[in-house]
């Protein structure tokens, strides 16, 4: 960045890279799932039962290891009884399981 003020250059602007945005979204993806897991007092083993998945699947979906797909996401909001929120970006208040009205 030396010289930025007498040559007059600006500098590029900063482009989200794609792989970090993926990242992001899995992590606020299995925090989510996390959070919501923990309201409703569920083990992982209760809720892969309920999901129809396995208790690897789940833990790895918690720890980030996976990107959500709409399918998904749709999935695991049944078998938790709430619906899927999603905002703009990629924070981990991103995305999280909202409970059905009651």
């Amino acid at each position: 960045m030396t010289g930025y003020h007498t040559r007059w250059v600006r500098p590029e602007p900063l482009v989200e890279d794609p792989e970090r945005i993926m990242i992001r979204e899995a992590l606020a993806f299995g925090k989510a799932l996390y959070d919501r897991r923990g309201v409703l007092g569920l083990s992982v083993a209760e809720l892969a039962e309920r999901a129809g998945m396995t208790e690897d699947e789940i833990e790895c979906i918690e720890e980030g290891g996976t990107v959500p797909t709409i399918a998904l996401l749709r999935h695991l909001a049944a078998a938790l009884n709430a619906d899927v929120r999603l905002t703009s970006g990629h924070d981990l208040g991103s995305v999280w399981f909202e409970p059905h009205a009651a």
